[in-house]
């Protein structure tokens, strides 16, 4: 304690280290101070040692707690952020499969990818390879079922190298026989089974993860074109700007007219008002969304099998059962079929004559008569069992009004190529094509055809009249809606085909792999970095909490010696 003055200011007494009693609590002030003027004390200035300590000594911890609690948090938010936006998905890869279109006329192979995640459940597949098996279709082996492997020993060892071989066990590979099976089956099942049999031990012995072979049914053959064509046309998915798949807003379906060598399909989006009581409306489930889809195969009605019976139909017309015109086969064209060519058929039993022997040479001649052929080749059709029925096609079968755009593939693309035709064009210039094209001579053919091959370039007239009748007075496409028919054999690189549908199906059962993700730190260093600038982060909020609870409770006790010393 000391004293200090002035001489008009009076005295000033200055007390360190004084012990006071507040409210019951013992006050140490650090310095107390009183001046002495006019005979009275005045309280100038009072400060508790406590509250002056933890202001100069806690003033520096805070900052520093401060500082690292704000850069702890700036730290979890970053590593966050990197390791969750800057993430690198790796994709699991490729898949591959690969699908034998096994038809009447041949077999062809295929092989597809697709990435090995999947989209809305089923693949995004694409057709990488493709090769014809040499020789006819697997129907024709029904009395030499142990020859058909060989045939498809060249292209099986083709298709091994467009595919990596550590994929090899891990490819599914599948047999699908279509009409010309369809037809075996009926007519000999036992024959049928031993050319299944004799496909099933050959692709054992493969690399690949054989699912079996069968026979697939018309209505499916149908489904699975339609497939093929709507997928190819981008119908069903396309990219976005974020190269995203998506389902494309306002785009309408395109139908599906497939001819093959022994039966034809025809399949389209129905209408809303048709009754989906019908057995031929199919609910199709694709990428998300459901259509209610007419298809119908017609059996016999396919281009080889239409002519077999139309052979046996001018047969039966015939003065002679050994000698035939046919005005369907170019002029100055002359050839034979054996009996057993056109008879043996379960297509054509029905018409098979009496006196029928397999061995019988007939000779065929062609006289190039469009007009006649047109209408010879009516005969093949029943128009009349509609009976005047809009919702029917031919021989009493039901079917909606056709409407929006078709893709026509395999023969119809084929009959109309040879006459320079491809895309949309109007029926009066198929009519007229064709008809310039039955009109020719024989020699003259490997003029007029960039690739000739005898017996497609001898049946090109007959296939185009019995198309006409097809299209036309079958499925009844008029002179308006026949332009609204695109006469197509692929789209990109890949041939429309129902086996491409097929895969497109199958791949729904095939289960997706996830894409792995590389992060830009390991999960373990990321978890424990991540907790260690947590905890720095808590230890400094909660000493920061504590150095303002004690602050607040040093000015409470400041508080009330204030109001102690002032009463006094």
């Amino acid at each position: 304690m000391f004293f200090s003055g002035a001489p008009r200011l009076g005295l000033t007494l200055h007390v360190w280290g004084t012990e006071v009693r507040v409210h019951g609590h013992t006050v140490i002030l650090c310095s107390l101070t009183y001046s002495w003027e006019e005979k009275m004390f005045t309280v100038l200035t009072r400060q508790p040692c406590e509250q002056a300590g933890l202001k100069a000594l806690s003033r520096t911890p805070a900052i520093i707690a401060l500082v690292v609690l704000i850069l702890s948090v700036v730290v979890l938010v970053t590593i966050t952020l990197i390791q969750f936006h800057q993430k690198e998905v790796l994709l699991p890869g490729l898949k591959y499969g690969i699908v034998l279109d096994a038809g009447s006329s041949r077999t062809t192979v295929y092989v597809y990818q697709w990435p090995a995640e999947k989209e809305n459940n089923t693949g995004v597949v694409s057709q990488t390879f493709k090769c014809s098996v040499k020789g006819s279709g697997i129907s024709s082996y029904g009395k030499h079922p142990q020859d058909v492997p060989k045939a498809f020993e060249d292209c099986m060892q083709k298709v091994q190298g467009q595919i990596p071989a550590h994929l090899h066990r891990s490819t599914r590979i599948y047999l699908g026989a279509t009409a010309g099976m369809r037809l075996l089956r009926l007519q000999n099942e036992t024959a049928a089974n031993e050319v299944l049999a004799s496909i099933q031990n050959y692709f054992k012995s493969q690399p690949f993860d054989f699912r079996g072979a069968q026979i697939i049914s018309g209505q499916e053959e149908g489904i699975y074109g339609w497939i093929t064509a709507n997928y190819l046309m981008g119908n069903f998915l396309e990219k976005n700007l974020w190269h995203m798949w998506v389902h494309p807003n306002g785009v309408e379906t395109t139908g599906a007219l497939d001819l093959g060598g022994a039966s034809t399909q025809i399949s389209f989006v129905a209408g809303d008002k048709v009754g989906l009581n019908s057995s031929h409306i199919m609910k199709v489930s694709l990428y998300g969304y459901v259509y209610s889809l007419y298809t119908h195969s017609f059996q016999c009605y396919g281009r080889n099998e239409a002519e077999k019976r139309f052979l046996a139909i001018l047969l039966q017309d015939s003065p002679t059962k050994t000698n035939l015109i046919n005005p369907c086969y170019p002029r100055n064209y002359l050839t034979t079929f054996t009996g057993s060519y056109i008879f043996d058929s379960l297509c054509t039993a029905d018409l098979r004559p009496v006196s029928y022997n397999p061995d019988d040479i007939i000779t065929v001649g062609g006289t190039g008569d469009p007009s006649l052929c047109r209408e010879k080749v009516a005969s093949l059709f029943d128009f009349t069992a509609c009976r005047d029925q809009e919702a029917c096609s031919f021989d009493g079968v039901y079917q909606p009004k056709v409407k929006g755009t078709f893709v026509a593939f395999a023969g119809f693309y084929y009959t109309a190529s040879a006459f320079n035709l491809s895309g949309s064009f109007s029926l009066s210039a198929f009519n007229s094509s064709s008809w310039d094209f039955c009109s020719e001579s024989w020699s003259q053919l490997p003029l007029l055809l960039p690739r000739f091959d005898e017996v497609y370039a001898r049946s090109y007239c007959f296939s185009a009249h019995y198309i006409y009748h097809l299209l036309v007075n079958g499925y009844r496409f008029t002179e308006e809606t026949w332009p609204q028919i695109y006469f197509k054999k692929e789209v990109g690189n890949s041939s429309i085909a129902w086996s491409l549908g097929y895969m497109l199906s199958l791949t729904n059962q095939i289960p997706a792999e996830s894409p792995l993700i590389r992060l830009p730190m390991d999960p373990p260093a990321f978890v424990g970095t991540l907790a260690f600038f947590t905890a720095v982060a808590l230890l400094c909020l909660a000493f920061l909490v504590y150095l303002c609870a004690s602050s607040g409770k040093q000015r409470r006790s400041q508080h009330a010696f204030d109001h102690t010393v002032d009463s006094e």
